[in-house]
């Protein structure tokens, strides 16, 4: 019998992919599943980067890639980081990857030593803690609250830092909750680090351009953070490109180097038609793809207004990304359609069997108390499924 490593075995499945492949299962047999589980925009890629993508293949790119990306694919991530953000990067400092994931891994698997803590504000993104702890360091929840929009405060954090603290991971907009940390808020993180100076901090900003606000902030604008600040995005969100695998970073020299290294012995380089793709997607005004936001913001308005006609769910008002994460500990303890309702994972459990509709249990994202709603999905199947779940816990 073969014997699989501790690592694999130690490994959590990833909850919202989990709940995808069971959602498709049943849909194979003949169920009607409306599937409100994945991050996946329901939008096509835009025109002009498939075409760049058509255009990228008649010119024959087949090659290996640079490991840490074309330079062209840089400059236009040096391009955006300035536009978007007014952050100021050389090539050096940029990894592109396949993937905001594997950015991550990377950035996991060349900081962390045995027993270092990473302090992760919940509910923070599924795969966080599993990474964390598949190189070796040991993640740090810190619980937040639906009436503070779970949003991570100065003196929580203070109190988490211990001396094994080398890292602080959080998305802005978070997935799951929506939330967006406003520069005020973040200088008031960054104010508390300035006594921790060894401490780096890992700004996921994926979501950044489906923000509802009109402002998005990166910890890596304040001067006495840019040095300490990994700024981690991608396409999947903002340019509907999740399968075309393309993320990257803006880093410190030293550990983007050693991305690029650790990268090297893995992957190696990035997809090459991707790469060109992408090219085009970050050189034009993020204004282009302003009718998918403008849609998510309708879809946001439709789910809140219909779920808060449920008793039992407790919302707040996501101010980005495309998820809600209601509070819907009303339910445990109570037996729906014969099932006992213990947590979230139950409630999500009951919701796929008697309400045929996939969501993810909070208890993935270090939030017990929450499922993650996911609308990005049509008007049509919001209001389908929301009536679906209402109906199956009246």
């Amino acid at each position: 019998m073969t014997q699989l490593s501790d690592r694999v075995l130690n490994m959590a499945t990833s909850a919202t992919l989990a709940m995808a492949a069971k959602a498709r299962e049943l849909k194979a047999e003949g169920k009607d599943i409306i599937g409100l589980s994945l991050g996946e925009p329901d939008f096509n890629t835009p025109d002009f980067i498939k075409e760049a993508a058509i255009q990228a293949v008649n010119d024959n790119y087949n090659s290996y890639t640079p490991v840490d990306g074309y330079g062209e694919l840089k400059d236009a991530i040096i391009t955006k980081f300035k536009r978007d953000n007014n952050l100021s990067y050389t090539p050096s400092q940029i990894v592109v990857s396949t993937g905001a994931k594997q950015a991550l891994a990377n950035i996991a698997a060349v900081l962390l030593n045995k027993g270092d803590e990473v302090i992760l504000p919940c509910p923070y993104w599924v795969s966080y803690s599993d990474i964390v702890k598949l190189n070796d360091g040991v993640p740090v929840e810190v619980k937040t609250s639906i009436e503070n929009d779970f949003k991570l405060t100065p003196q929580q954090l203070e109190e988490a830092i211990t001396p094994k603290t080398k890292m602080i991971w959080y998305s802005s907009p978070c997935n799951p909750s929506g939330s967006v940390y406003s520069k005020k808020e973040l200088r008031a993180i960054a104010d508390i680090l300035q006594n921790h100076p060894n401490i780096i901090v890992v700004s996921d900003e994926i979501y950044e351009h489906i923000n509802f606000i009109g402002g998005h902030s990166s910890m890596a604008e304040f001067d006495d953070m840019f040095d300490r600040t990994v700024t981690v995005n991608g396409v999947s969100k903002a340019f509907a490109m999740t399968g075309w695998r393309i993320g990257y970073i803006g880093a410190p020299e030293a550990i983007a180097r050693a991305c690029n290294k650790m990268q090297g012995q893995i992957t190696s380089g990035a997809n090459c038609i991707a790469q060109r793709a992408v090219i085009t997607a970050l050189n034009e005004s993020p204004s282009r793809v302003q009718y998918m936001i403008d849609e998510f913001k309708l879809r946001r308005e439709l789910i809140l207004g219909l779920l808060n006609d449920i008793e039992g769910f407790k919302t707040n008002v996501p101010e980005g990304a495309f998820y809600v994460f209601p509070d819907i500990s009303h339910f445990f303890g109570k037996t729906l359609k014969g099932q006992y309702i213990e947590n979230a994972t139950d409630f999500s459990l009951f919701l796929l069997e008697h309400a045929n509709v996939a969501t993810v249990t909070g208890i993935a994202f270090g939030n017990p108390s929450c499922i993650r709603i996911s609308y990005a999905a049509s008007q049509e199947q919001i209001i389908e499924a929301i009536r679906r779940i209402k109906d199956a816990v009246s």
